[in-house]
């Protein structure tokens, strides 16, 4: 795989992601050769094709759940009173 020093920039996760399930990448700087990003050995999960999060999945991450539904359609009002809305 190939690709720009600029779109290494917009997209390492996925490019990273992309070395990490085995991929050699070649980056590149107005047309040359300046970098290889190589898998290490020795790496046994599997990596999902697209990561969901930077920081990967966190099952231990606390979750909030709503006793009643959100009005979105109501607007949002004073929940953002004091933030110069």
């Amino acid at each position: 795989m190939e690709t720009t020093a600029y779109e290494f920039n917009q997209n390492a996760s996925k490019i990273l992601a992309a070395a990490e399930r085995g991929e050699s990448i070649t980056v590149t700087k107005n047309g040359r050769p300046v970098a290889i990003l190589s898998p290490v050995s020795g790496k046994d999960a599997p990596v999902s094709p697209y990561p969901t999060d930077p920081m990967g999945e966190d099952p231990d991450a606390p979750v909030f759940h709503s006793e009643s539904p959100v009005d979105w359609p109501a607007g949002r009002g004073d929940s953002l009173e004091g933030f110069g809305a």
